[in-house]
């Protein structure tokens, strides 16, 4: 019986420093993962410089432009699906051309696609036409590491290098602190789980199939 209950303490005294360890960590933890989600890179000389869809007068496109003022990329293509009737990328250039940067070297993609997966999938017949081989891929901060796993798995025959723009709506650090933050966390934390584990195996199958 002493054996027995020497054998429980033990056992007890190791959950409870288990969770004193995970309740001192917590933080460093929690950063963690929400900085997992920012996939930056440093930028290099590429092909062209692809600037996704969904935030069409804000830092996506600014950063875009502004890689193509540093002379990483000759084009900036703007991932284009339609908002009030019309492409994105038609508003961005007025946008950008107010701020001082020049039209010439950007170019509108237009399309519909509804998210991510579908974006790369409309956009590589597109980077093959233009025989691009290394792209830098411009997203928000939260979106970059769920923007740079799709695009290298639906488009693996191109280099993709992530440069995000800061998003406000975003604290990588703390993200549970607000409300934005938080909800961006789950939201794509659930998206990358469904990108690993439901999109692309299902889209193995049908590309080994023919389905």
């Amino acid at each position: 019986m002493g054996l027995l209950r020497s054998r429980v303490l033990v056992r007890w005294l190791w959950a409870v420093g288990l969770l004193a360890a995970l309740f001192l960590c917590r933080r460093p933890l929690l950063s963690g993962l929400g900085e997992y989600l920012v996939d930056s890179e440093s930028p290099q000389q590429a092909d062209l410089i692809l600037v996704l869809g969904g935030n069409f007068w804000g830092d996506r496109v600014i950063e875009g432009a502004e890689l193509s003022r540093e002379k990483y990329a000759p084009v900036v293509l703007l991932s284009s699906p339609p908002y009030a009737g019309r492409p994105q990328g038609y508003l961005s250039v007025p946008f950008l051309v107010q701020r001082g940067f020049p039209s010439d070297n950007l170019e509108v993609f237009a399309h519909h696609a509804r998210s991510t997966i579908e974006e790369a999938n409309v956009l590589r017949p597109e980077l093959a036409r233009r025989g691009a081989r290394r792209v830098l891929l411009v997203t928000s901060n939260y979106h970059s590491r769920r923007a740079a796993i799709v695009f290298r798995l639906f488009c693996p025959e191109v280099e993709f290098i992530p440069v995000p723009a800061n998003d406000r709506e975003y604290n990588a650090e703390s993200w549970w602190k607000d409300a934005s933050s938080r909800h961006l966390f789950f939201s794509e934390w659930v998206k990358i789980c469904g990108t690993l584990l439901v999109a692309y195996p299902r889209y193995l199958v049908k590309r080994w199939f023919g389905i």
